[in-house]
């Protein structure tokens, strides 16, 4: 191993991984202790941004599990779309949306178009995490899933498209409802003010620990349940093929906690404190859902449960659950 090229890798003593080369020590900024060559008002804001209340010595030890480069997503996002774009020319062929029911044409009204503007949201806030973030391996873990993200809101406009197809009116009022129905309004709450928090690891922590495993239990998993129930068969294969993506999301996020409580135990209680400032304005903005599972049939108290599951169990996976609550 030549120690010219991974003079930053040669603790290793093996020739590094792809991945190892590819993601770490990459932010010129920060790990050549010379900040900014040029002194703008960026740099400034780097400064101060980049400090959080979790402190950590070398994030640059965090390490995606799934180790992704920018060759394994492109493969295994083709494989995907390949997979959803099979679906909608079967479905295009069998005239799948013309036998959909009216009434779930009316559920989907509320909820395809509107659904894309948070989606929209957590894209930006994976953004802002990459952009702000210490180390290398965090930016670029932020910005697959940035990717995924934008994923998932072109698929949610490729299918109201496709239902404009029957119904030309169909999600021509989606940024109405998604500012002023009452359903829409406590995430677009809880989306908004953490579009204005600064601190990176609280952005991060608030946005993967607490509102996205909620939302996409809710949608990716319960709201896709009421599809095949009601025979949408397509809707629910996409929301599974987006929701394969939020598996990975909750796995690195998890992970990247873990790295902060080995090295400190007490950045577990930081991280703690802001799941307690979050969860409540979270847990709101799936309350207000209720009336639409309701309404079609599903017990609510069933879709808390699994939505609550899944938060407590990624929390277990970052050793950041609290037991007594």
């Amino acid at each position: 191993m030549n120690p010219r090229t991974y003079w930053h890798l040669a603790e290793l003593r093996r020739r590094p991984t792809e991945y190892e080369i590819g993601s770490t020590k990459l932010l010129y900024h920060r790990h050549l202790d010379r900040g900014f060559e040029v002194r703008t008002p960026v740099a400034h804001w780097y400064e101060r941004e980049q400090r959080s209340a979790i402190e950590v010595a070398d994030w640059d030890a965090f390490r995606d599990p799934r180790q992704t480069t920018y060759a394994s997503y492109t493969e295994l996002q083709r494989g995907k779309e390949a997979f959803v774009e099979g679906l909608i020319r079967s479905a295009e062929v069998s005239r799948h949306d013309e036998r959909l029911d009216p009434s779930w044409l009316a559920v989907l009204a509320r909820v395809i178009g509107p659904l894309r503007f948070p989606a929209h949201g957590l894209q930006m806030l994976a953004a802002y995490a990459g952009q702000a973030a210490p180390a290398s391996p965090i930016v670029i873990a932020c910005a697959f899933q940035a990717a995924d993200e934008m994923r998932r809101v072109q698929r949610l406009a490729c299918r109201m498209r496709e239902l404009q197809r029957i119904d030309p009116t169909f999600g021509a009022s989606s940024r109405e409802a998604w500012q002023s129905d009452p359903m829409w309004q406590p995430l677009r709450e809880c989306v908004e003010r953490l579009l204005v928090t600064w601190d990176w690891a609280e952005s991060l922590v608030a946005t993967s620990l607490v509102l996205a495993p909620r939302f996409d239990e809710l949608f990716m998993s319960s709201f896709a349940r009421l599809a095949r129930r009601a025979g949408d068969d397509l809707l629910e294969k996409v929301l599974f093929s987006l929701g394969e993506d939020c598996h990975w999301h909750r796995e690195w996020t998890a992970a990247l906690v873990r790295t902060a409580v080995a090295e400190r135990p007490e950045n577990a209680e930081v991280v703690r404190g802001w799941l307690a400032k979050w969860d409540p304005l979270a847990m709101g903005a799936v309350r207000a859902f209720a009336p639409l599972f309701e309404d079609a049939g599903e017990p609510f108290d069933g879709v808390l449960a699994a939505v609550e599951t899944t938060c407590r169990e990624q929390r277990r996976a970052a050793l950041v659950l609290d037991e007594g609550r």
